[in-house]
């Protein structure tokens, strides 16, 4: 068995609105053993993409390899943005070493709620996947359940939109679609990507993940 451990603290500062909230990064991230072109960050992997989608929006050019300079530039778009990140999962144990959300068990959560009031400013929070079994939005839900806080509906369009009310503030989540390369099968049964790639052939799962995160990012 695989003891999985976030290898990162929350990335959160005085004046953070946004909060990007997932679940863990591969386990190489854990055990030190990055790719070539992986960064030593939250959401460092190549192969997850986020930072591919916010360069894309941004026209950043940012680095991809384990170099310190990579880590600050993005640590300083996040800084410019006033976006923070406080992935939900602490750590959790697998049977199979790899990255996938399902495999985990034993599942200990980070006290999310509690960084909120430790950061007034924060009034968004960004889920990097939704509502599916070990989701950041399933487990969001669970750790909420337990202090009676429950997310209330907003728009039920894709990515879908929650409030909740915390010590009289409200706090939106957005559920957005993930980043993963596991998610592009469900992009491709959305009606509106259809209606896109219908439009456009050369529209892909890249272009419409770069289409909803321009919103939030």
């Amino acid at each position: 068995m695989f003891l999985h451990r976030h290898p990162y603290p929350p990335f959160i500062h005085s004046d953070t609105k946004k909060l990007i909230v997932g679940t863990l990064p591969p386990p190489r991230f854990s055990t030190g053993n990055l790719l070539e072109k992986d960064v030593d960050f939250c959401y460092g992997s190549y192969y997850n993409s986020l930072w591919l989608y916010i360069d894309a929006i941004h026209n950043l050019s940012l680095r991809y390899d384990n170099s310190q300079e990579a880590i600050e530039e993005r640590k300083n778009f996040l800084i410019r943005h006033k976006i923070g990140v406080c992935d939900i999962v602490e750590s959790g144990e697998r049977e199979k070493i790899d990255a996938s959300d399902l495999g985990l068990s034993n599942v200990k959560l980070r006290d999310v709620i509690g960084y909120l009031r430790k950061f007034p400013n924060v009034g968004t929070l960004l889920f990097t996947g939704g509502n599916s079994k070990n989701g950041p939005e399933y487990f969001f839900r669970k750790h909420i359940k337990s202090q009676d806080l429950k997310l209330e509906l907003v728009s039920d369009e894709i990515p879908r939109v929650h409030q909740f009310s915390l010590d009289g503030r409200k706090i939106t989540t957005v559920s957005l679609t993930s980043a993963s390369g596991s998610a592009n099968r469900a992009i491709g049964s959305m009606p509106l990507y259809k209606q896109l790639k219908s439009k456009n052939p050369d529209f892909t799962t890249f272009d419409f993940r770069v289409m909803q995160y321009r919103e939030f990012f």
